[in-house]
């Protein structure tokens, strides 16, 4: 989802306007749910600096709508969609530039619409290599399977969400994918909508065997723009593993979502 969990700006954590702190209590608990039936909208910009050999700078703007649908009396497919717009300096050479899309990840969660001890979902993941820079592309069509898993309660979200890809058609010069993402989630959120929590983002790439993997405190919340239920977000990531030369120092993340509850 990479992800629905995210950070709030802090002077905005105790001043939520224009709507009452019931509605956002239960978009923050929708949002904490990657599997929720809320059509949400997010724009999640992460800037990581210090990158390998030469100290590169990369900047990832995820557009990631979430869109559930209903497919029958007691069952939801919420469809997700990470299309990743890049601009990176000095990451594949001293001086180098390269700015474009980067491979989407389309995922379709099915997903009981009454779990009361848990909430779960599971249904396919597909790779699609529309990346426009050959820097920014495995030029693979991959798919897999996804699952998510979560348990609220008391005001806390705890879970975890996880895909695995492989190639099954591309460029033959290409290295083939085979690539496993787990992200587990923990959030806490107050009854103003405010929230506190963290997500640890897990890659691993079977094919060169290599880890990567990121830490990302979280302080959330939400608020409204007149009659627009927004999400404002800010904070740090850290960089804990990294292929070897591609370690960041430091980065951080900021998430705008428009939120369309139904």
């Amino acid at each position: 989802m990479k992800k629905q969990l995210s950070f709030f700006v802090f002077s905005l954590i105790f001043a939520l306007p224009a709507f009452a702190q019931d509605d956002a209590a239960e978009l923050a608990k929708k949002l904490a749910n990657p599997v929720s039936s809320l059509i949400s909208v997010p724009f999640q910009n992460n800037t990581d600096y210090g990158i390998g050999t030469f100290g590169g700078t990369r900047n990832t703007l995820n557009f990631q709508p979430v869109v559930p649908v209903s497919v029958g009396k007691n069952l939801n497919m919420i469809t997700r969609v990470v299309l990743p717009i890049i601009t990176q300096y000095n990451i594949t050479g001293e001086g180098q530039k390269q700015s474009g899309l980067g491979d989407a990840v389309l995922s379709a969660f099915f997903s009981p619409k009454n779990s009361e001890k848990l909430t779960w979902g599971v249904g396919p993941a597909f790779l699609l290599p529309v990346g426009t820079n050959d820097f920014l592309t495995t030029n693979q069509f991959g798919m897999g399977p996804t699952a998510v898993a979560l348990k609220q309660i008391n005001g806390w979200t705890i879970g975890a969400l996880a895909n695995q890809l492989w190639s099954v058609a591309g460029d033959p010069d290409r290295s083939e994918v085979s690539q496993l993402f787990v992200q587990p989630f923990l959030v806490y959120n107050w009854a103003s909508g405010a929230g506190l929590g963290g997500n640890l983002e897990w890659t691993q790439n079977w094919i060169s065997d290599q880890t990567t993997l990121w830490l990302n405190p979280t302080v959330s919340g939400v608020t409204a723009l007149g009659s627009q239920k927004i999400q404002f977000a800010v904070g740090p990531r850290l960089n804990l593993a990294a292929p070897e030369g591609g370690k960041a120092d430091w980065g951080w993340r900021a998430v705008f979502v428009l939120l369309f509850p139904k």
